[in-house]
């Protein structure tokens, strides 16, 4: 595995001036405020994904160092952690292949489009599930997992949105430390 390139040769990857924050970009009309949010954190990530990760090669998406996952893990566990959560968000719980796909997100394999279209896929199905939502729903109750944990609707949209962001910070800064590696001659 590479070793971690020098901090101060990452390249800065300046935020676009023109177009604010989904959440500065006023609130969304047609669904509860409480769910807003969610929808505001998917837009923000599609962004975020599509500038952070253009121009990366295969071998820069699927490198990762120890310790360090790399930007190919995070962007197939975007999209495998929104359709689980979204199915304990229905009041369901995971299939065998839901469990198969989530054993293999680290195998390297598809390519950046591949995995931005599944994410926008995964996004746009929890976008469908959120937007039923009302204020009534959202203490329902749901519950995670084999040992079935419990949570609320409101809980699952929360959970779902910071850890989508979560990610998504680990697929930026990774995906700094790819360019850094590959302008350091050692790619």
């Amino acid at each position: 595995m590479p070793e971690l390139p020098n901090m101060p040769e990452l390249p800065n990857i300046p935020a676009s001036p023109k177009t604010p924050e989904p959440w500065l970009r006023g609130p969304l009309l047609d669904v509860d405020p409480m769910v807003g949010p969610l929808l505001m954190s998917f837009q923000m990530a599609r962004e975020d994904l599509a500038r952070y990760t253009e121009g990366l090669s295969v071998s820069q998406l699927w490198m990762d160092w120890p310790g360090i996952a790399s930007v190919g893990f995070h962007l197939r566990h975007i999209q495998g952690s929104v359709e689980r959560l979204s199915v304990y968000l229905e009041g369901r719980q995971l299939s065998d292949g839901h469990l198969v796909a989530l054993a293999r997100e680290a195998d390297p394999g598809p390519t950046r489009q591949q995995m931005l279209a599944g994410i926008d896929e995964s996004f746009a199905h929890c976008e469908r599930i959120a937007r039923t939502l009302g204020p009534g729903e959202l203490q329902e109750p749901r519950f995670v997992g084999r040992k079935k944990l419990p949570t609320t609707v409101m809980g699952l949209v929360l959970h779902i949105a910071e850890h989508t962001q979560r990610h998504v910070g680990q697929v930026i800064t990774t995906a700094k430390f790819a360019r850094a590696h590959a302008g350091a001659g050692t790619s």
